[in-house]
């Protein structure tokens, strides 16, 4: 309320100034008995805290032409952050209407309508705005930006990967990473039609544009792992740790689908023990957990399960813990045990197992593109108590 007031302090003063102004230019006394009380019964509305009142009467003595352009922008894009997108729609149709004015002021009035049409959730009315803009090469780099919204809301993968290289081109500032997630979206369409030949050849452009770009990885791997080729899959996935250790939890099941499918379950611990003495990863804990209890005994497997928890404490830890203190208790300590473990695994269910580094969102699901900030490849496995930021 006080921010809408502020702003139609000036409005009232303008409206005050060209009341006047007709006065004085010669309009007859009929034109200023008609403008003059309109514009008190605004001030009124105004001083009565009738703000939405006091603005219908204020935009309707304040002629657009070139001075008074600046303010009816104002005016409608605080109507669109106040969530009264009709309104704002309504202010800069009205400005576009007008032949007086400039190129430059048309323009930035059509940015305006195509953000209030966004805003809507008119991207069809939206879009046609901003690709006018770009065509007349006004304000074309906030145009492409919004059409990158646009085509991601719609999910038209082959317009984002075309305006995202029109805007990279354009402002200079890179999108590759961006880029190579389009081409991720395209692929993953032909992986679902079965179509795993052309699906390759995308996801290796998607590694030509951003050489770490680790989904472009991972669905490289799913493609070789769904043909039987384990061995090519797993040198595909040990190239996740290089490009970031903080998905390996992604890749663990399919590591150990891998080895398991040739035969090779020396190597999978092996190379388990080895990207866990580098990145101490629960993931990777837990499966060494069953490698231990199957190999040897339960009690070997609590003894490196404790050692994990002292360095690093988290609930899954926690949980695989307690399940195997249950193996190996006598009838006594039983049902303790078998509360604490129900309580932690309700625990571990109630917490998400994602969160963005650039928001804060969370979810139980890998997002490759954060549904609240929209950033790509900010969403990332949450490690240690499984609740709060990543430990770094």
């Amino acid at each position: 309320m006080l921010e809408l007031l502020l702003l139609l302090l000036p409005v009232a003063a303008a409206s005050g100034w060209f009341a006047a102004r007709r006065s004085e230019a010669g309009r007859d006394k009929t034109s200023s008995q008609e403008v003059f009380p309109a514009y008190f019964k605004g001030l009124n509305f105004l001083l009565n805290e009738q703000p939405d009142k006091a603005i219908d009467v204020f935009v309707k003595l304040l002629e657009v032409d070139s001075d008074t352009v600046e303010t009816h922008l104002a005016l409608g894009n605080l109507f669109r952050r106040r969530g009264e997108v009709e309104r704002a729609i309504r202010i800069h149709q009205n400005l576009i209407a007008r032949p007086t004015l400039s190129r430059e002021q048309r323009a930035q009035a059509l940015l305006e309508l195509g953000q209030d049409y966004m805003r809507a959730g008119l991207f069809d009315r939206a879009e046609n705005l901003f690709v006018e803009l770009t065509e007349i090469k006004l304000h074309s780099e906030q145009a492409l930006s919004n059409l990158l919204v646009i085509y991601q809301q719609e999910k038209e993968w082959d317009r984002c990967l075309e305006v995202a290289q029109q805007l990279q081109a354009s402002d200079g500032h890179s999108l590759q990473p961006i880029i190579a997630h389009f081409y991720c979206e395209q692929a993953q369409l032909l992986i679902k039609k079965g179509n795993t030949v052309s699906a390759i050849a995308i996801l290796k452009k998607a590694q030509s544009v951003d050489s770490g770009c680790i989904r472009s990885t991972i669905l490289l791997g799913e493609i070789e792992k769904s043909k039987d080729d384990c061995r090519s899959a797993l040198k595909i996935y040990k190239m996740v740790e290089v490009q970031d250790s903080a998905y390996l939890t992604e890749i663990v099941p399919s590591l150990i689908e891998c080895y398991g499918k040739i035969g090779d379950r020396a190597a999978l611990k092996d190379y388990l023990k080895q990207l866990y003495s580098r990145h101490r990863d629960t993931s990777v804990m837990l499966a060494l957990t069953d490698i231990i209890t199957a190999e040897e005994d339960v009690s070997s497997a609590v003894d490196f399960v404790l050692q994990h928890l002292k360095a690093l404490p988290d609930l899954k830890g926690l949980d695989r813990l307690v399940t195997l203190n249950l193996q190996n208790s006598g009838s006594n300590p039983r049902e303790s045990m078998e509360t604490l473990n129900k309580a932690v695994a309700l625990m571990l269910a109630r917490q998400p197992s994602y969160q963005c580094e650039q928001c804060g969102f969370s979810a139980k699901t890998l997002h490759w593109q954060c549904p609240s900030c929209n950033n790509w490849s900010s969403m990332k496995p949450i490690r240690g108590l499984g609740c709060g930021p990543r430990e770094k």
